[in-house]
């Protein structure tokens, strides 16, 4: 199958990114046709460049708004940007991916300013260089037609970034929150390296963040940022190429896949109590799964280890209760991919009335009906049953479900 790899040892941008892409050998009238339908007045100018020695592709956006000295970007609300999106020939998939960009900037924007995502003004993002940038890249990658896409961890620079509210430090608030729940790589370089935009794409596209991932390299695109810097080529690369699918992949059983962390901390001096009060707090803070595990730790102790499966949104509200609760000196965490059946919520008809639960399958084979363990135990209390009788009935019966 086909693979993408970012390689952001000098951060990532909307423009390098859909510099990368064509330099990786996308095709460039298709992408530049669906940016010119929307309608706007932007011109999208490709060349070759040299930068830090090495040969790139460089896309600089040419639009009234940026050619206006000392006027300011207009200000767009998100439902600004889907009526453009919408006016263009952008195809269903593309659509959806260049929203799917935009939402992610919205709420983080929402999420830094304390405010709905209807009211957000996307400012600098907003602009209609960011536009181009953002509706080139969502066909660019959509006629890269990558079945996964990695990326090394990013790096943010240092200092400070002017923004549309002021001198703020970097990463600004907006990048920092898209960037929760991604391993960041430590720079020393006076810059913003990673700008929201290039976040946004970033976080919108790629199921995991590895060094370098196991695929069969065919073509290396190059990037130029608009900068030059002193440490480093100012460069995004873009390694496309093959890998073997798993023997048991998602795409091979027909299964949904995504990408969760994994958090542990290991406990040896704690009343279980405290540790089963944790797990209501935990599942409250958005964790999907939480159990213990029985070890020996140092001195011979009795200990158990603390896990929780949760999705990247609920890590920080998760590792603020394990601090606050267990007082542990440390959380490991790692991000796992995880291939799920496919489900929706069912219902289970029973002579003692109806039983909620899931239904979860593979293509091709028979599903599986789960009851929820507390209607199975109330009818069980109600009418004197067994609940594994209960149980056999819900499940016997799921082919009746409604």
């Amino acid at each position: 199958m086909r693979v993408a790899h970012f390689d952001c040892f000098s951060g990532i941008s909307g423009d390098m990114t859909l510099a990368a892409l064509f330099d990786a050998g996308v095709p460039q009238e298709p992408v530049l046709a669906g940016v010119a339908s929307l309608g706007l007045p932007i011109k999208i100018e490709v060349k070759k460049v040299r930068k830090g020695g090495f040969a790139a592709t460089q896309i600089a956006v040419e639009t009234p708004e940026a050619n206006a000295p000392g006027s300011p970007h207009k200000h767009r609300h998100l439902h600004h940007v889907e009526k453009i999106l919408a006016a263009g020939s952008l195809s269903e998939k593309q659509r959806d991916l260049a929203m799917k960009i935009f939402r992610r900037l919205g709420e983080a924007e929402a999420a830094a300013h304390g405010m709905p995502i209807e009211k957000v003004h996307f400012h600098e993002v907003g602009a209609l260089d960011s536009i181009a940038d953002i509706a080139g890249s969502a066909i660019a990658l959509d006629l890269l037609g990558a079945a996964r896409i990695t990326s090394t961890p990013v790096p943010t620079g240092t200092g400070t970034v002017q923004c549309a509210h002021g001198l703020m430090p970097v990463p600004a608030p907006g990048t920092a929150e898209l960037l929760k729940g991604v391993p960041l790589r430590p720079s020393s370089v006076q810059a913003e390296l990673t700008t929201p935009t290039g976040a946004a794409i970033l976080t919108s596209v790629v199921s995991e963040y590895v060094e370098a991932p196991a695929m069969t390299v065919e073509r290396i695109g190059h990037g130029a940022g608009q900068r030059d810097l002193a440490e480093q080529p100012n460069l995004l690369r873009v390694f496309v190429g093959q890998a073997e699918p798993a023997g048991l992949s998602a795409r091979g059983l027909g299964a949904d896949t995504d990408q969760v962390w994994v958090l542990e901390t290991n406990l040896d001096d704690l009343p279980g109590e405290v540790i089963g009060y944790c797990y209501d707090l935990l599942f409250a803070a958005g964790a999907l799964d939480v159990w213990s595990t029985p070890i020996a730790m140092k001195k011979n102790r009795p200990g158990v280890i603390l896990s929780v499966i949760a999705p990247a949104d609920a890590v920080p509200a998760i590792e603020e209760v394990l601090f606050r609760e267990t007082q542990t000196f440390g959380i490991r965490r790692h991000l796992a991919e995880r291939h799920k059946l496919k489900r929706e919520p069912a219902t289970a008809q029973t002579p003692w009335g109806p039983v909620k639960g899931k239904l979860g399958w593979l293509e091709g084979r028979p599903p599986l009906f789960t009851p929820e363990y507390e209607d199975c135990a109330r009818i069980a209390r109600e009418h004197g049953v067994a609940l594994l009788e209960v149980f056999a009935r819900a499940r016997g019966a799921s082919q009746g479900r409604t």
